[in-house]
């Protein structure tokens, strides 16, 4: 047989069973997710069913589970509870239109290619917040694995202080089914990995519930599910509405955007394919805009879902239609056949799930590459445990510029000496053997110059150890690829403050672009003097001061001290 008719089989095989799989959990989260709103338990099924198709035939991800999501449903409540009440006709008519909006300002991002601004979110952000929403939803699953009542908090300590609080009121049956669960998920995988675990156990867990009738024993399940097909309607925008709802819509799209593309790149990664943010932009915003004309409320990508769908074999977003047609069909004519489903069992599949995002060792690899990135992810992973999540990526990204912007504001100057057996100039920190000159000292500048950086430029070449015995100082203009007006202005004022001094100021390989920009300050006529688009090598044998680095002569600067404070 051939073998890419084997493969699309054997694709096939695992978006079906993917597909059950996410159904079974979709049912009872889209309802929970729904009340969560605000809104009707019903509504939680229409997001689960149209969304669904659209994102399936626009969505560059294989693996992204959209629909109903805890943060959202959060969102929703808080931003239009304020203007109507939580289940009444007129809010019900309002979330709609919020749906709407959302999906509208993501086309229009989509559209207009905002999708780079994830470019400014680094993998060090994304893998913090990953890891640190993974722990949050895992821990808001301990209410049902326990059988206790918490509130719907999204930080770790509160959920953890509610759950300790109530330690007393853990109903045993409810955590031994739990942890029962937990301990065939794991078993099943290990064992027999081919077998779907998930969908097993829930089958499993469903019959237990049923045989020995253990509803009726204070386990909870899943219940009564309503029936009916969401119906066609056209939100009611006013301008009024729009005006009101504007904020929140721009929140709840950013944020959407952000979540769903942070686990579906997380996946993505582990997967080895790319996601295109742009369409996953487009795909998201036209999910949001068809769902909201048959009554959805705004969704996006769900970690918990896309975790199990991954851990399922979901090979394709064909799983997402196997999904929602299975939806549909439950609504019409099933809803009875899911009341027995134990929530403990759902939570266990969750917790299995999401335990592998959590990603400790990658924080421990930041920190040995490179610190800055190691504090970037501590601090995006402490910021969305103990603040919210909805606040991880924001905090992150926010913390990485300012951090970029502080790094900008002090560029990297070294000094450099020759080196005799490459018969080059190099760093002397990292070449103990350079030889340096007093009467010539040599720097180079590892960056661009800017407004924000040139004060520091000047503060260090006035206070270098040993200019005051020097004749020469020569900058190395390798390392900087732009300069700006102000720059060029302060470098001007520091020739001059050092020919008053006796010291001759000379730039060498200077690019192209920067020889450009200078030159429109007539540097030629104001510096006859410079030469700087010679190499060092030229430079200083054009001056005449090669012999200077002849090994005979060994002066060695004192300005190595200087260096040595400085990356101290």
């Amino acid at each position: 047989m051939n073998p890419l008719m084997n493969d699309k089989k054997l694709a096939l095989k695992r978006d079906i069973i993917a597909g059950f799989t996410l159904f079974v959990m979709l049912i009872p989260q889209g309802m929970a997710y729904a009340m969560l709103a605000g809104l009707p338990p019903v509504m939680g099924l229409y997001a689960s069913t149209v969304p669904l198709f659209v994102y399936a035939l626009l969505g560059s991800s294989k693996h992204l589970s959209i629909g109903p999501v805890a943060i959202t449903s959060l969102l929703v409540f808080s931003g239009v509870s304020i203007y109507a009440e939580p289940g009444s006709n007129s809010y019900i008519t309002l979330v709609i239109v919020l749906a709407l909006m959302v999906g509208v300002l993501q086309l229009a991002f989509g559209l207009a290619r905002l999708g780079f601004i994830v470019k400014f979110i680094p993998y060090s952000v994304l893998n913090g917040y990953t890891s640190a929403a993974a722990i949050v939803i895992g821990i808001s699953q301990l209410n049902h694995l326990l059988g206790i009542d918490t509130g719907n908090y999204l930080q770790i300590h509160l959920l953890l202080f509610e759950i300790f609080s109530k330690i007393n009121e853990i109903h045993l049956l409810t955590i031994s089914i739990g942890l029962g669960c937990i301990i065939l998920l794991i078993l099943i995988k290990r064992i027999v990995p081919k077998l779907p675990n998930a969908l097993f156990v829930v089958c499993l867990s469903t019959v237990t519930v049923a045989l020995f009738h253990l509803d009726e024993k204070h386990l909870q399940v899943i219940g009564d599910v309503p029936k009916g097909l969401p119906g066609f309607l056209v939100p009611e925008v006013t301008i009024e509405t729009v005006m009101m709802l504007v904020p929140m819509a721009l929140t709840i799209s950013l944020l959407g955007f952000m979540e769903s593309l942070s686990i579906g790149k997380a996946i993505a990664k582990k997967e080895k394919y790319e996601l295109n943010p742009n369409r996953e932009f487009t795909a998201l915003g036209l999910s949001n805009i068809v769902g909201s004309f048959f009554s959805s409320f705004p969704v996006n990508g769900s970690f918990s879902r896309s975790a199990v769908n991954h851990q399922a074999g979901g090979a394709t977003q064909l799983t997402s239609v196997i999904t929602g047609i299975l939806v549909l069909i439950t609504v019409a004519f099933f809803t009875s056949a899911f009341y027995y489903v134990p929530k403990a069992a759902l939570a266990a599949i969750i917790i299995v799930a999401v335990y592998k995002l959590v990603d400790i060792k990658e924080a421990q690899r930041l920190f040995k590459v490179k610190r800055f990135e190691g504090w970037i992810w501590v601090t995006t992973f402490l910021t969305t445990l103990f603040i919210g999540i909805q606040w991880g990526i924001v905090v992150g990204a926010v913390s990485t510029l300012l951090l970029i912007i502080r790094k900008s504001a002090r560029p990297e100057i070294v000094q450099l000496g020759f080196v005799e057996k490459e018969k080059t100039f190099r760093d002397i920190s990292r070449y103990q053997e350079a030889i340096t000159a007093k009467k010539v000292l040599i720097f180079r500048i590892d960056s661009s110059l800017h407004f924000a950086n040139i004060a520091f430029l000047e503060e260090k070449l006035k206070s270098i150890s040993g200019l005051n015995e020097a004749d020469w100082l020569i900058i190395d203009m390798s390392g900087v690829n732009d300069i700006d007006f102000v720059s060029i202005q302060r470098l001007e004022e520091i020739i001059g403050v050092f020919k008053k001094n006796g010291v001759t100021l000379l730039f060498s390989n200077m690019k192209g672009s920067i020889r450009d920009t200078v030159e429109k300050m007539n540097w030629s006529e104001k510096y006859p003097e410079q030469h700087n688009h010679l190499t060092l090598e030229q430079l200083l044998s054009e001056k005449g001061l090669r012999s200077y680095f002849d090994t005979t002569f060994n002066y060695i600067s004192s300005s190595k001290e200087w260096v040595q404070d400085y990356y101290i």
